[in-house]
């Protein structure tokens, strides 16, 4: 004879949970509705971003459907991939370092950032003025086509930064509700932020299949993905998390790069125009996540010298890379 008694115990529990399911998410959204209202410059900032990405997306697959796929797709998936697989190997000393000196962690830090600046100057900003520049026969206007892409991607970012809980490793949790996230999900929602705009760089930078533009970028990006998954990894350790389960969180993190670069490519690869306005997106992105979440990581510790040391070099290498393979 069934339990009756310990069928309704689970069925309480799952009454319960379903009512402090539904309680977390009424929470969440009543703190998202009191932080729109605080900042509405923000907010409709944030939703214009996403109204001009739906816009440029919507775009795309309709040529997608109509049998006139991004040229470069195949090229962004691999590019997407080789980031991926980047973060995964630097992940991987983390299971048997617990921890680097923090003027290195900060120096390597510096030096992805540094890369990123320079990607974002010689292989997002600079072809896609020149991009635009063929189409509106005009430089002033055709560097007011990627400022425009640029606006997007900082407000896509402000928002995102602004509205979705996450937490990094000195300044703490931040976002609605998220002392009802767990840590883990905090750190992952902070990389996500993160890496998101690498990927769809690479993504538009292989739109229009052109290596001089793709390649450069993506190597960069591959290469400053390495001391960046060291990095996650180290810092899931430092927050508890065990080393495996750490770096195993750190690789699947990098899953976010594919994503992004085929989110990029789809988003670049209809009208004409959309190139250069994802170029400007993507750099914009990219550029508010060097100067609001990297770097000011690097100096939290006295160790600007070094960082800044470091952000040099990496400028330089990309400088180099862009100039040889560009």
């Amino acid at each position: 004879m069934p339990d009756l008694s310990l069928n309704a115990q689970s069925h309480a529990n799952a009454s319960s949970t379903l009512i402090s399911n539904s309680a977390s998410t009424a929470g969440w959204r009543a703190q998202v509705w009191q932080m729109m209202q605080a900042r509405p410059g923000l907010t409709l900032a944030f939703i214009a971003a996403l109204g001009s990405l739906l816009i440029l997306l919507t775009q795309s697959l309709y040529q997608v459907w109509q049998g006139q796929a991004a040229i470069g797709v195949g090229l962004a998936l691999a590019a997407g991939t080789a980031g991926f697989l980047a973060t995964a190997f630097g992940a991987l000393p983390a299971l048997v370092i617990r921890q680097l000196p923090q003027q290195l962690e900060d120096s390597l830090l510096g030096f992805a950032a540094g890369m990123m600046l320079a990607a974002s100057a010689f292989s997002l900003i600079i072809p896609g003025i020149a991009a635009a520049t063929t189409m509106v026969d005009s430089r002033a206007l055709a560097a007011g086509v990627v400022v425009l892409g640029m606006a997007a991607g900082v407000m896509l970012m402000l928002g995102l930064d602004h509205f979705t809980p996450h937490a990094h490793e000195k300044s703490g949790p931040c976002g609605p509700a998220h002392e009802r996230c767990g840590k883990v999900w905090l750190f992952v929602l902070a990389i996500a932020i993160h890496n998101l705009p690498e990927g769809m760089a690479m993504g538009v930078s292989f739109s229009q299949g052109d290596m001089n533009v793709g390649l450069p970028l993506s190597t960069a990006i591959s290469i400053q993905d390495i001391p960046e998954g060291l990095a996650v990894a180290l810092s899931l350790r430092g927050a508890g998390i065990a080393r495996l389960h750490a770096v195993l969180i750190a690789i699947a993190t990098g899953l976010l790069e594919p994503l992004g670069a085929v989110l990029g490519v789809s988003l670049s690869g209809g009208l004409a125009l959309a190139y250069p306005i994802g170029l400007g997106l993507a750099a914009g992105a990219m550029l508010f996540v060097v100067s609001h979440e990297v770097i000011p990581e690097t100096h939290r510790n006295g160790h600007q010298t070094s960082a800044t040391l470091g952000l040099m070099l990496g400028f330089a290498l990309m400088m180099v890379l862009d100039t040889s393979l560009g």
